[in-house]
Order: C-alpha cells, then structure tokens, then sequence
C-alpha cells in the first residue's frame, strides 16, 4: 500500500519525516516528491498541502485503534471541504488503483461525504459519495476508476462498512466519472450543504495497486440459502432444518380444493353486503353512488387486493463469472440440475440493462431450490397449497400480473393476464426507452402482431370467470426525461428515418394543418426549405417555448393521435378473441395527459404503476377523476434494506416496520379514492441478492424471503390493512 500524505497539519508541511516506506515497490509519495514532477519548478520540491474550506480543524491528533486521527469540523455551507493537493506539479498514480483514507464519524447520526479526485485536464473527474454511519472508526477506499453494483452485476451494492482482515472497510461502491491517472491535481473531501457543523476525524492518505478492495467486496455475500452471509435478521435461516420449520404436512391436491366463500363474500371475493349489481357472469365496471366499482361475475362490489410475479421462479441470478461472491454452490448435476440454467447474451436498447455485468451465462435458482430443499419432489405442488392459504390469510384476492399460470387456474383468486406484443415492426425512442423504444402502432405489422398476440393470450382464458382481464405491455415509454420530456414521443418521432410509418404519419398530420413548409416554420420558429426536409434522419425537432405555443399543441396531438392508435389497435385485438373480459390498459409508469386520456377512451380501466408514498402523488388523481374512468394501481411497494438484499426498491424506508406502516397508508388512500378500483403489490419474493436475470433489480420488496419464510411484522400489517378495506 503507498501512502500519500496523513491529513494531520502538522504531517503536512513535513511529509517526508511524518512515515516510512514499507517495500520499493510502493514508494511512499513524499519521497517521491523529492524529485519533482515535470510540471514543477526546477530545484523546488513540492509540498503536499491541505487548503480547509468552511472547515475547522479542532484538538491534537487522536489515536484510535491504532489509527492516528484528527479532528475537522465541517461549517455549514454549501460545500465545506479538505483539499489535499502538490505545493506544485501533479502526482502520477497511473499504477494505483485505490484511494485510501482512515477516517471516522464523529456524529451521532450518519454523514454524507463526497471525495472527488481532480486530474489536470478538462473533465478529469471522479466523484464518489459515501453514507459514513457512526460508529469505530474505517478505512475508507475510493477505487479509482468509474464503477458501479450494477458492473457487478446487481443494481444496489452491499452495505458498508465489512469487516476485512480485522479492518472495518469502508467502500465507495459507486464511482463515477473518468481521470487519466498520471496527471492527478488533488483530492477533496466533503458534506453536502450540511445545515449544522458536522465533525470528522481523518487520518493518513494512501493509495493501492489493483482492484482487491473491490472484490473483496463482493466476495463470499450469498450463503447456501441465497442470503447476505454479513447481516443478521429476525427469520434469517442457518440450517436446512430451520428452512424445513414451520412447514405443515402438504397433501396432494390440496391446492386444487373448491374455493369457499367468505361470510358476507361471494366466491370471487366480492361483498355481498352491499347492494347487489347486474350479474353478467364475468367481471366489469360500473359507477355508481359516486364511485367506480369493479363488479364479480355474481354481482358484488370488488376491490382488487393483489399481488404481482406470485410464482415460483423468482430467485434467479447468474452466478456465471462471479462464483467468488457465492458460498456453498450445490452442484449442477442430480438432484440439484433443475435448478441451474443459462440464458445467451443479448443485445438490447433497454436502458435498463445498460451497465449491468454478469449479464449472461449459468445462473441458479435459489428460491427454487429453497422449495425443493423444505418440500420435497412435491414441491411445486406444496408451494401452490401453501401460497394460495397465505394470500387468502392475509387480506389477498387477485393474483397480479406475472403470476404462476397454474396458480391461477386453482380458482381462489382472481387473477390478470398480460399481452405482450412482440414481432418485427417498427419501433420510435421518446428518449427514455428504459424497456425498450415505443413501438410504432403505425405500422401494419403492429395490427398484426396485435392480434397474434390477443389470439395466444385469450386462448386457454376466454371463457374462465375467474379473469379479471388484460394488460397489453408493460411500463411503455410514453414520455422522456427532463423538463421537455412530455414531448419525447413527439421528437422522437421526427428523429426517425424517412422509412418510419409513424414519421410519415406525423407529416402528413403537418402538412394537413399548414399546408406550405413556410407555414409550419413560421409557427415553430424554424428554417425550413421544403417538406422533404422533415424526412432527415436526426431532425431536430424544436422544443416547444412560449414564443411559439404551437409546438406544444402540434406535439399534443401528435401524441394523442400516437396513443389513439395504439390503445385502438390493441383493444379492437383483444375484442376480437375475448369479448367478455376487460381490457384493463398498459400499466403507465412514465405517462403524459394525451396518453391517459386515450387509454380512458379504449380501455374498461386505466392501469398505473404508482410508486409514491400514496397513489395521488403518482399521477394526477384530480385530472383523472373528469376522465370518467376507473383506476388500477398495478404496482406499488416500499423497500428497506434491513433482511438481506441491498436494494430497498422504488420508494424506500428505513425499516421492516415503516414498510407496513406505509403499506397501510398507501391501502388506506387507494380504497378512499372513489376512482380506484383496486392496487397490487410487486412482488410477492423478495429479490436474490446478486439480483435479478434481466437487469439485477435486488430489494427487498417481498412479502416472504428467497427462504419462502414470511416477513411476519410485515404481513401483519398488510393483513390488517387489507382486512380494513372491508374486501
């Protein structure tokens, strides 16, 4: 390890006296300053030199476990820093490969520090910012290289510190930016705008060769059962006879029993206290009393309490490349063969898989073999008894989208199917193509697909009362990102090739209104020669201003008229091979005011996946509402990172108990909202650890662990929130 310089002031000003070189091969840097650099004036040798920026340095040096430490007080401010730099000349790490610095929290509560390395050119940059828990005192290391968990392979990186070598390691986990190492100018470190002083210790500065620190990381954090081997938690299991625990004798075909009826239920789920509606034998909508209701097929008011991916699949990650993180692999022969397979590289426009590692090659099914490992070769069939009881137990009456097909066909809960419309058509980017580009409805090969589509979903279905309908896709990108990301779609239209339907679709919406090209660049402010013009690859299409309001409506409609033909083709599909069953939309995450609006005017239901902390904050409830329409929140969840995976999801708490906290409130808001008609949970299992195959999502979202073992506190809460709604 080479040491750069220990922060101490008094080290300082007289580097080459403050340690001593440990091997040749690391040289101490305050020796190689001796020789300066070229950028440094001949016969002068530089100096390492701390600049305190609305920083204090407080005390004489302290020495705590064998670490010497001072005292630096960070003012409020909006960027209170240590800048650690040469007296002159730069310093050449190009064989280093980490930053290492002691340091420790003083503070009661934890502390964001930011450390940025500056190199000598323009954009020679790497930034890190690092949660410092309170507590004894760490190694910091800052690899100096961009890097990322998702470059390991997961989304969400472990949490720090980890004990390494009797060291409390500290690990920036995620570094961004670039630097060319040769020429590095200085090291900062700081709080972000802190509203009171904020006190740090730090000690000696060095650096490392290699990326050890990384993957020491990484090493050895998944145990035989697919869990974090560093953390410990209520219901973490550490035998396999504490997996087996708690199981109840399975009985074949018990999954297969006749549903019974709640008391004051019908056998769907729906109230039988309440006024009755018209029975048509298949669920439906209908407004009534100033609130939309879905309708069971015997008539009752229902509100969909769901669950999504309720199967048994969900604990795959690859492990193909990285088996350094994983202990206790069972082979992938006999017994244990089903549970290991592999999945070919592929090449995808989805933003996200964009960075991800490890993204191809041998995985293995942990909550799988979990199952298989507590049941027996029965197993699938006992999951099935055993995870039917649990949803109806604890509030539960639909199965979401994702969900064991076999599952639903036991008929005790109503369940969704999803139509996913694939096949060669074209395609257009609204910028934010985080699943992929928009399709282009535009093109007769979609109308195709469509139908192909709506014929192979409907066809075991159409005739089940046990369906509550269809989602065509999922979580479309409707919008861009940023301030003008509304009009995305829009821009990303006129961005297209000539050859595009959907291009050519929006022209001759153009030349429709204006007539002439010097109408249209008058109205948007641009040059434009001819009409032929438009049909450039990469045209760049105005965003709109308020000098120019025409934009923003020609973009408006565009962008209705897109999602008109869309919605139009899917549900003509749909109505086609089914007309008994809803279609229940596309599941919005990104959306814009034209998109919903049409999806009101083609679909039975509107579908959002509403992260927030209640559905209103997710989209505009008050809007809606004058659509005339009825609601479906399709997802929703809050993570916390305190049972095993690292990531704590979309909408983060602290703790296993705010997550049911938070559930009951979202619950609570959802059922008092007359327009909503139902909400469902993602997912039912947590995610594994190393994450998930297609873009290593790994939070802890689930209502049970990778063990199958519920999260008792949790669905407590859910239950009551649940039982609370009166469905």
């Amino acid at each position: 390890m080479k040491r750069i310089a220990p922060l101490a002031l008094s080290c300082l000003l007289a580097l080459a006296g403050c340690h001593k070189a440990s091997d040749t091969d690391r040289a101490d840097l305050s020796r190689a300053a001796a020789t300066p650099p070229a950028t440094a004036s001949h016969g002068t040798a530089p100096t390492t030199q701390t600049t305190l920026d609305h920083v204090t340095r407080e005390g004489a040096p302290v020495t705590v476990e064998d670490m010497s430490l001072e005292r630096y007080v960070f003012q409020p401010s909006p960027q209170p820093q240590l800048v650690v730099a040469l007296s002159q000349g730069e310093w050449d790490w190009s064989k280093e490969g980490a930053l290492h610095v002691d340091m420790q929290n003083a503070m009661p509560w934890a502390v964001t520090l930011t450390v940025d390395v500056d190199g000598s050119g323009e954009g020679q940059h790497l930034h890190a910012t690092i949660p410092v828990p309170a507590g004894p005192p760490s190694t910091l290391v800052v690899p100096l290289h961009a890097t990322s968990p998702r470059a390991m392979g997961m989304q969400a990186g472990p949490p720090m510190p980890y004990m390494q070598g009797g060291k409390r390691i500290l690990l920036a986990t995620t570094v961004e930016g670039s630097l060319d190492l040769a020429h590095v100018k200085a090291v900062r470190l700081g709080t972000p705008a802190p509203s009171a002083p904020q006190t740090l210790l730090f000690g000696k500065l060095n650096t490392s060769r290699g990326d050890h620190d990384l993957r020491d990381a990484y090493t050895g954090i998944v145990d035989a059962w697919g869990q974090y081997t560093r953390g410990q938690w209520p219901g973490k299991v550490d035998s396999d006879d504490a997996l087996r625990g708690g199981r109840h004798k399975f009985q074949q075909g018990a999954a297969a029993a006749a549903p019974v009826a709640r008391k004051g239920f019908d056998r769907y789920g729906g109230r039988t206290d309440l006024a009755a509606f018209k029975s048509t034998g298949w669920f439906r909508t209908e407004h009534r009393d100033g609130r939309w209701q879905l309708v069971t097929p015997e008539g009752h008011a229902f509100f969909s309490l769901g669950v999504n991916v309720v199967d048994d699949d969900g604990g795959r990650t690859y492990i193909e490349g990285r088996e350094f993180m994983f202990k206790d692999l069972p082979p992938d022969s006999g017994r244990w063969a089903p549970f290991y397979g592999s999945a070919p590289k592929s090449i995808s426009d989805q933003a996200a898989s964009s960075g991800i590692g490890y993204h191809h090659g041998r995985w293995f099914d942990y909550y799988s073999a979990n199952l298989f490992l507590a049941d027996g070769r029965h197993w699938r069939q006992a999951w099935r008894a055993r995870t039917v009881e649990r949803l109806l137990d604890w509030g539960f009456n639909t199965l979401g989208n994702w969900s064991d097909e076999a599952l639903t066909q036991t008929h005790h809960l109503a369940y969704t199917r999803s139509i996913n419309i694939a096949g060669v058509f074209g395609n257009v980017s609204s910028g934010y193509d985080y699943w992929g580009r928009m399709p282009d409805p535009f093109d007769p090969r979609f109308a195709q697909a469509a139908e192909a589509a709506a014929a192979q979903a409907s066809k075991d279905v159409r005739d089940d009362p046990w369906m509550l309908g269809y989602f065509a896709d999922n979580e479309l990108a409707w919008a861009g990102q940023g301030p003008q990301g509304r009009w995305g779609l829009a821009q990303g239209t006129l961005r297209g090739e000539a050859r595009s339907p959907a291009k050519q679709a929006f022209i001759g919406e153009l030349k429709k209104k204006y007539a002439t090209p010097a109408k249209l660049a008058a109205a948007w402010g641009i040059t434009l020669d001819s009409w032929d013009a438009l049909n450039a690859t990469n045209f760049a299409a105005p965003n709109p201003d308020e000098a120019h309001p025409a934009i923003a409506d020609d973009y408006s409609a565009w962008l209705r008229e897109y999602a008109d033909q869309y919605f139009r083709t899917v549900a003509q599909a749909i109505h086609k091979h089914d007309p008994h069953h809803l279609f229940l939309g596309g599941r919005f995450a990104v959306h814009t005011p034209e998109a919903v609006a049409s999806c009101a005017q083609y679909c039975d239901v509107v579908s959002f996946n509403a992260y927030a902390d209640v559905p209103e904050h997710a989209f505009d409830a008050a809007a809606f509402a004058k659509l005339d329409k009825p609601a479906l929140i399709t997802e929703f969840h809050f993570g916390s990172d305190d049972r095993g995976p690292f990531g704590k999801g979309v909408v983060p708490v602290w703790t296993e108990q705010q997550r049911g906290d938070a559930y009951a409130r979202y619950i609570a808001a959802a059922v008092a909202d007359p327009s909503i008609v139902g909400a469902h949970w993602f997912q039912y299992v947590d995610q594994p650890v190393t994450g998930r195959l297609q873009d290593g999502e790994n939070a802890h979202i689930g209502l049970v662990a990778i063990t199958d073992r519920p999260f008792t506190h949790f669905v407590d809460a859910v239950r009551e929130a649940n039982r609370k709604t009166g469905y």
